[in-house]
């Protein structure tokens, strides 16, 4: 595992990461306030998507100073990519937020063939997503953040033992999703916006219906939703607001209600990331 540091943020240091798959990833770290004046060990909440999030979330942070929430402190961890694949993220993290052989919708291809005739996106862009998407490996990518990125990032931060979450939105939704129902470590919290379930026959339903009996430790989930996602007059934005909802009906049914809370958001699905995250944030992480 190699890394370097570079600036970006207030109170953020960027690292590199080379995982042993041998894709290589860009790491923002963003401390709470009065960090450096404290010794006390803090959980991480790892957010992926960071090329996009770590702007729209990481200046969040601050809320754990605010009197009128009891949000307690904790450490981001914002996870994309690095150098020249920066700029495919949206691409790149088709291979790594999807569960290994979900299905692309009909939606989906829709979507981006409407893109390629409008001319937002060339065929070669349209082929080269499609191809992320039919050999995806969220499974890879979880083993690089529970195997790989956190004992390194215990081993130069105050990490706590317990108490560390993980929040995606979207694909990184379902990501989240798919770590809570393989019960990944060290995560006690999972917060999924919006989830990209965008197949009835998703990889996750099976996954739901061969969970175990709840426990008196099992991790939580959140997950939020946008209004419109569910009325508004978007064909693929609908499919996956239902499909989040029967995974959300099968927890309820096999006995889950108590680790799983909702939200429904006022927002679109681009605007609704940083409402998202505050959503877990308030949920899942006060003190």
């Amino acid at each position: 595992m190699s890394g370097m540091l570079n600036g970006c943020f207030a109170d953020t240091e960027y690292l590199e990461i080379t995982a042993r798959s041998g894709h290589r990833y860009g790491v923002w770290v963003t401390t709470p306030p009065g960090y450096e004046d404290s010794t006390d060990p803090l959980p991480l909440i790892y957010v992926v998507d960071g090329n996009w999030a770590v702007g729209l979330t990481s200046p969040l942070i601050v809320v754990q100073a605010d009197p009128y929430l009891t949000i307690a402190p904790y450490i981001q961890v914002s996870v994309g990519y690095a150098g020249e694949e920066a700029a495919d993220w949206a691409r790149l993290r088709n291979r790594d937020l999807v569960p290994p052989g979900e299905r692309v919708s009909d939606e989906m291809v829709a979507v981006l063939a409407a893109a390629r005739d409008s001319g937002a996106m060339t065929q070669e862009n349209m082929d080269a997503y499609l191809a992320e998407l039919a050999d995806s490996h969220a499974d890879v990518f979880l083993d690089f953040l529970t195997g790989e990125l956190h004992p390194h990032l215990r081993s130069r931060l105050r990490v706590s033992e317990s108490g560390h979450g993980l929040f995606g939105y979207s694909y990184g939704g379902l990501f989240t999703l798919y770590a809570w129902l393989r019960e990944a470590a060290p995560f006690a919290t999972f917060g999924a916006g919006s989830p990209g379930v965008a197949v009835e026959d998703s990889r996750v339903f099976a996954l739901v219906e061969n969970l175990p009996a709840p426990s008196e430790d099992s991790a939580s989930l959140h997950v939020t939703l946008n209004e419109v996602e569910l009325l508004g007059a978007v064909p693929l934005y609908r499919a996956v607001a239902r499909n989040a909802l029967a995974v959300v009906e099968q927890l309820h049914a096999k006995g889950r209600s108590r680790d799983v809370t909702t939200e429904m958001l006022h927002e679109t699905h681009l605007t609704g990331l940083q409402a998202s995250f505050l959503s877990y944030l308030k949920t899942c992480h006060s003190r």
